[in-house]
């Protein structure tokens, strides 16, 4: 695909209604006391984004080259390499904050629960 034809595709009508649900969520996060729900953010979030997929899905059947693997792999090969960064870095971030106990327990409680042996 050509630089011209990504152009063609870019859409900054969407980018705007992105940029407005991160800033709700955030908005509320920060605990701005006019904002009341972070979740409109999110709804607007999903919607924009199974508009996203649904068109790229419409036009791949369209076009006769649809696959369910290939479709898969480009969400993974997107959201894969973000997702074991943040990971990385929330455990490097746990390691120095918290005490030893609150990280086990946190490893223990979150992914082993009833076979965690720390007594408090």
């Amino acid at each position: 695909m050509t630089d011209v034809q990504k152009n063609d595709r870019y859409r900054r009508d969407i980018d705007g209604l992105r940029a407005i649900a991160v800033s709700a969520v955030v908005l509320f996060r920060a605990g701005i006391p006019h904002i009341r729900s972070g979740f409109f953010g999110v709804d607007i979030f999903f919607v924009i984004s199974g508009y996203l997929i649904g068109k790229i899905i419409v036009s791949s059947v369209a076009e006769s080259n649809f696959s369910f693997v290939d479709f898969y792999a480009r969400r993974a090969e997107r959201i894969l390499p973000a997702l074991f960064i943040v990971i990385l870095f929330i455990c490097i971030f746990g390691w120095y904050v918290l005490s030893a106990i609150e990280y086990s327990w946190r490893w223990c409680h979150n992914y082993v629960d009833s076979n965690c042996d720390i007594k408090y």
